[in-house]
Parts: structure tokens; sequence; C-alpha cells
């Protein structure tokens, strides 16, 4: 198959959603098939294979706002998106934004199958700006990104159980939700590590994610001052984002005996800290699965889980006893890792069995999955039971025709495809 996928920050690699997209796409080609990403220009200006770089967007007075939370969107270019889905089999969208929108609408109007994904939780966006508390505001952003784009889309990929019930919840009746984990890839596994030097006499607690508010980075040092293990305990926070200078000045002000470590790490370094360290924590407010948890424990790290409502991560315990703390509750972690510290032997036992626990995210598994899910949408599209054949809408159809006749002025394509004069 020819395969297109869109997504506005793909090109920046430190991100979850991107990382995700990069995978699946190499996993992909090795078995065969074509596939192109379409993204923001990576930032050196070259040319990079298989990959389509559009221009870089700048919102006026929310542009800072934009880079800090390590986003970016593209000016969108229809004559570059044309090009790049012309010849496809199917497009797959990750986000519900412009760009994977015109992506779409192109898409359908040549007659190529289109499937979605659910990368992105409404909290995520009110997060930012500290109202991830407003549950009508997130509900109006899940109901707009249903209008703006899924309602036209059958198949959605959800990294989750937890997201494709609340797609549900939030009346997406019209897609069929395929629940397919992000996966881990067989490189995070136990190998034989050693602590650095500095880290020897120390209890090593780590946790991998962004530095920002939703991820509860402060949480975990407001649990490890009120312990009376404090003076033993070692955090390890690897990742960047925008609160990094505030938890190290959250840090000192609790009165944390060791300043926490905070790096971002690449691959390698990454799997031997997991596999060195002895408790690893996952306490964010909200998570649509929580890849970083899966590759701890796949490296023998025993996570000790926030049991948040919105958090699909919470669904990886196999002991809701010890490895669930209550959400948002700074004494209820410090009471669960005081037991960490105090039963070796029965984190040992858990250990195990989350070695054996994260077997079944392997990537390979994950993208049997997500091929078959492309193989489904391309025959539906063959059979003409997909959604826009079988539920056109007005709106889409008169945006389709205003894209093709600006292609059309550029010299881009000959005639405008039929389906932009479908009546209705």
């Amino acid at each position: 198959m020819k395969i297109v996928f869109v997504l506005d920050c793909a090109h920046n690699l430190t991100n979850g959603t991107t990382a995700t997209c990069v995978r699946f796409a190499e996993e992909l080609r090795k078995r065969g098939h074509k596939v192109t990403i379409v993204g923001c220009s990576f930032e050196d200006g070259k040319e990079h294979k298989d990959y389509i770089g559009l221009p870089h967007y700048h919102f006026p007075l929310f542009q800072p706002l934009i880079e800090k939370e390590g986003f970016c969107f593209p000016k969108v270019d229809n004559r570059l998106l044309y090009e790049a889905i012309k010849d496809a089999d199917v497009v797959h969208l990750f986000l519900p934004f412009k760009e994977e929108n015109n992506a779409r609408l192109i898409a359908q109007s040549l007659g190529i199958a289109v499937t979605g994904a659910f990368h992105l939780q409404p909290q995520n966006i009110t997060g930012a700006i500290h109202l991830a508390w407003a549950g009508f505001i997130n509900d109006i952003l899940f109901y707009s990104f249903k209008r703006y784009l899924y309602q036209s889309v059958h198949y959605v990929h959800c990294p989750s159980k937890m997201i494709a019930d609340q797609l549900v919840k939030h009346h997406y009746d019209r897609n069929e939700k395929v629940v397919i984990s992000n996966g881990v890839t067989g490189y995070f596994h136990p190998v034989e590590a050693e602590k650095e030097a500095d880290l020897k006499d120390k209890y090593v607690i780590t946790m991998v994610g962004r530095l920002a508010g939703e991820k509860r980075q402060d949480l975990i040092i407001m649990a490890i001052a009120q312990s009376k293990y404090n003076s033993k305990i070692q955090l390890v926070l690897c990742g960047q984002g925008p609160d990094k200078n505030k938890l190290i000045r959250l840090a000192k002000k609790v009165g944390l005996t060791n300043p926490p470590r905070i790096e971002f790490c690449n691959q390698e370094k990454l799997r031997n800290i997991l596999n060195t360290t002895d408790l690893y924590i996952h306490a964010s407010d909200f998570e649509i699965e929580g890849i970083a948890c899966i590759e701890a424990f796949a490296c023998g790290a025993v996570p000790l889980i926030s049991d948040a409502e919105l958090s699909a991560t919470k669904d990886f315990s196999v002991d809701d006893e010890h490895c669930l703390f209550r959400h948002g509750n700074a004494r209820d972690l410090k009471n669960h890792i005081e037991w960490f510290i105090e039963h070796p032997q029965d984190k040992e036992a858990l250990k195990a069995r989350y070695i054996e626990e994260a077997k079944q995210y392997q990537l390979s598994f994950m993208v049997d999955k997500m091929e078959q899910m492309l193989f489904k949408a391309v025959e539906e599209k063959k059979e003409n039971k997909d959604i826009p054949t079988l539920y056109p809408r007005r709106h889409d159809i008169k945006k389709s025709r205003k894209i093709f006749k600006k292609l059309q002025k550029q010299g881009v394509v000959d005639s405008i495809p039929e389906y932009c004069f479908k009546k209705i």
C-alpha cells in the first residue's frame, strides 16, 4: 500500500505523538509499504527521505505559549498536500487540525480512503491554560473535534480503551474505535546495567515525560520530601518542558534532600536509567496511554501509577493495592513509596509479572492491528461503504470544491473531481 501519515508536529522527534508516527511508519516500511509523512518542515532546512515539510505558521500573541508546549502548526499548502496524497491508497490523520482536515478533504475528493487517530485529549489543550478542570470547555472541544474531522472518518485509532470509552461518552457514534496501543520496540528490555557512581547508595525513583503541569512531577517531589526516606531517595526526571525551573524551585522549597536530576535522554541512556531504577512513578492527571510507563516496566522497573480517571496508564497495573495511588494525593503516594522501600521481595515478584505483561505491547503486534485497520478502510472505500460516500456533508463538498478550484488556477490539476459537485 501507499500510505500517507499527516501530523502537524512530525518534525519534533521529542513529541510522543511524533514518536508513535515515526515508529509505525518504520515498521510499515519494513513490511513493504510505502509510507510518506507530511508535517512541519525540519528546522535544519534539509530534505528528509519520505517526508514532505510544510512551512511553519506563527500565531500572533499565542506563539510563545505554543512553543512552550513543544507544538507547532504548519502553513497549510494544499498544493504540497495534493502532491503527497494523489497516488495514495490510504491517508492516516493524527490530530484534528487544519492540515489534517484539508488532507481529508483532498483525499476524499480523490476517492482515497481516510483513517484517523485520537492522540489529543482536550485536557492537553485546556491544561496549558490551567483550565483542565473545566468540564464544559473539554466537552465543547470533544464536540468540535468530532464536527470538524472525526464525523467524516469511520476508523479511528484509539491508543487505549479509556480514550475509546471517552469517544463513546461524547457520542462519536459513526466511528469504529480501534484500540491499538502505541506499542514499545524490542529495544526496551531488561539488560545488565549498573547504577552511576553517585546513585549507588541511593533509592532511585524515575519518571519519564514532559515537564508540564498535567504530568504532576510536582506531586512526586512533595511525596518524597514528606517521606522518612527523603535523604535516601534520588529522583530522576527524564524529559524537557516548560516547568523545569519551577520543579527545581519547588524541590528547594519543600526540602528535598537530594536535588532532582533532570535531563533529556537518548534511547540508550534512557534504557540504562530504567534498568537501574528502583521504582518508576507515573503521576499524570490525564494520559491517553502513557507509553513511557510501558517502556519502564518492559525494562523491569515496577511502576507506581496515579488512579486518575482520565489517565489510561492506570490500566497497566497488575496489583491495584500496591501499584496505584490516589490521584493528586502526595501523602498516599508517599505511603506507597515507603511500602516499596520496605518490601523489596514483594517488589521483585511484581517486577517479574510486569516484564511478562510488557510482552503483549510489543510494537510488531500493534502494527499488525494498524495494518488490518488500513486494509479495511481501503476495502470499504472500494465498496463505497465509507462515511463520505454514505453521509456526504454539504460543507465538506463546498470546501473541497474551493480547494480544487485554487489548485486548478495554480495549474496543479486539470479538472475538479466529480465529488466536489455532488448534490445532497
